[in-house]
């Protein structure tokens, strides 16, 4: 009988515009309007992370969830197990709302909660969480929800 130990394998790769500064709300929401579907972006809900090193260059962005029309499941270890993989030092969060209204939800808040939590537990900082709509958004840093 052998004792066998799954090997696990983690890859990340710094392909594409990793000289992208993020230096105010408006650059992150810029990246992310690239990255939401512009035809469903009032259908259904989606969730993303964008992740920057020291100097505020992005390292990478990704979905993290997709689901309905008026909520999606967020994991906030699958956020953190790639902000570790990257290397990450902060993070921005954005998530949209198909109803077009910007305001946060209880939900909306605590999730946003929960994963600053474990940012700051793993020393990467949360700089800010958005509500997209098809033509506007909400930073929760700027209405003081961080």
């Amino acid at each position: 009988m052998f004792n066998i130990v799954n090997e696990i394998k983690l890859s990340y790769s710094r392909k594409g515009n990793s000289d992208k500064l993020i230096s105010n709300s408006q650059d992150a929401v810029d990246v992310f309007r690239q990255h939401f579907d512009h035809d469903e972006i009032d259908y259904r809900e989606s969730f993303f992370a964008l992740y920057l090193n020291q100097s505020n260059k992005v390292l990478g962005i990704r979905k993290i969830s997709e689901s309905g029309i008026s909520s999606t499941i967020v994991d906030v270890r699958i956020i953190m197990q790639a902000a570790l993989l990257c290397n990450a030092s902060s993070l921005i969060l954005a998530h949209n709302h198909p109803s077009g209204n910007l305001k946060p939800s209880g939900e909306d808040l605590k999730i946003t909660h929960n994963i600053k939590c474990a940012s700051e537990f793993l020393n990467i900082k949360l700089l800010d969480h958005f509500i997209l709509t098809s033509t506007d958004y909400l930073s929760f840093a700027d209405e003081g929800h961080l």
